[in-house]
């Protein structure tokens, strides 16, 4: 699992956006996706509407580490229906902040039709 952050945003990248007909990123899964980390992980004192969608989730930003990437990835499978790959070289890249998170939900959700 991640334990550093890419600095470029997943939706960034044409070919990882969550829906490939648009070019920006889709807010209100942002702040959904924002809501289940400051839930799923307890994060006291973190408001959902303060974290930025591009922030490292790591180290200098909000400061998760590897076990708060597996609590997430089980979140995530419980909301969302979709898995994550230990094994996935992209890792790194979908968990770096929220607004690839919401990239890849919002991909994976087009591909399960939930």
């Amino acid at each position: 699992m991640p334990d550093s952050a890419p600095s470029q945003p997943l939706a960034a990248n044409p070919q990882a956006s969550a829906d490939p007909g648009t070019t920006g990123p889709d807010p209100a899964l942002e702040l959904e996706i924002k809501r289940l980390l400051v839930e799923a992980l307890v994060l006291e004192g973190v408001r959902a509407e303060d974290i930025d969608s591009t922030m490292p989730l790591f180290r200098e930003g909000l400061g998760l580490d590897s076990i708060d990437v597996l609590e997430l990835a089980m979140a995530l499978h419980r909301r969302y229906g979709i898995k994550t790959d230990a094994s996935d070289e992209r890792n790194r890249e979908i968990f770096a902040c929220v607004r690839n998170l919401a990239a890849y939900v919002g991909s994976a959700r087009t591909e399960t039709g939930r």
